[in-house]
């Protein structure tokens, strides 16, 4: 299959090819650059240019605040010096981070402004803040036309990510042929527990980088049913990306909301699937 090379200019995207935003939640950027390294993460790497992670900068600390920015148009930052210009961006006087090539949009999310432009947009979420239960866990899901959540989505279960993918091969099969999707998975298989992800690990032996690392790997042995649902009508452009990491003992210290390297530095990558995927 072809694999092209990332887009520069999004204006050439938007209206032509669908598009996935999946976040890995909670991923650390060295495990994730170490799997891709140590080709434990087949899957993923082969789409990632040169086989590896960018790495980047959380627009937030913790999923609420990261995503809340990234549906503004405010992905992960590149680790330099910049600005670096946006693939999307609401239209604002004085942006110094938008640029020829973004896609700019009318309204406060992006969201508003690939429905403008004839997207389906729906939210298959994954942790608590995408549970629609409580009101503050339907702020992010509200902002797409069609969102689902359900527990076999959420952080303790052990099929999460292969949930979501089920839920995303049905969203796809009721589409228009005509009608362009942008979906959006918020994947909780990385989040706090995921013990269970790493063979011979309990609960009491709690959770660690090496089951952190188990959950990207499972993430990996299901990803491509996902590529190939959203590249089953036409060409998908995918960012795949963490919104935050988060620590286990670093200097001291655990879990994320917290200002460590651990959690503001993540891993990105956006790429072209050509489809339909065989």
């Amino acid at each position: 299959m072809t694999r092209a090379k990332p887009v520069l200019d999004m204006n050439d995207v938007v209206g032509q090819d669908d598009i996935l935003l999946l976040t890995l939640d909670t991923l650390r950027y060295d495990v994730a650059r170490e799997l891709a390294s140590s080709g434990r993460i087949p899957t993923l790497a082969s789409y990632l240019p040169g086989g590896q992670w960018e790495k980047r900068h959380a627009p937030g600390s913790f999923t609420y605040a990261s995503h809340q920015a990234i549906f503004a148009g405010f992905l992960p930052t590149p680790a330099s010096q910049g600005p670096h210009p946006r693939l999307f961006a609401a239209r604002f006087s004085g942006s110094e981070s938008t640029a020829d090539g973004t896609f700019v949009f009318e309204g406060s999310t992006l969201m508003d402004g690939l429905r403008q432009a004839g997207y389906r947009t729906v939210c298959i979420g994954g942790v608590g803040f995408f549970n629609k239960a409580a009101p503050l866990g339907s702020v992010l899901p509200e902002m797409f036309d069609e969102s689902f959540w359900e527990p076999r989505f959420g952080v303790t279960s052990p099929e999460s990510f292969e949930a979501q993918v089920e839920c995303a091969e049905g969203v796809v099969s009721r589409l228009h042929h005509e009608e362009r999707l942008f979906l959006f998975v918020n994947a909780a298989a990385l989040h706090q527990p995921n013990w269970f992800h790493l063979d011979g690990a309990s609960a009491e032996s709690g959770d660690t980088l090496d089951s952190h690392a188990a959950a990207l790997e499972y993430i990996d042995r299901h990803v491509e049913r996902l590529l190939r649902a959203m590249t089953s009508r036409r060409r998908c452009f995918a960012i795949v990306c963490s919104d935050h990491g988060t620590a286990y003992g670093d200097d001291g210290w655990t879990g994320h909301r917290l200002g460590h390297d651990s959690v503001w530095t993540v891993p990105y990558s956006h790429f072209f699937v050509e489809g339909p995927l065989q």
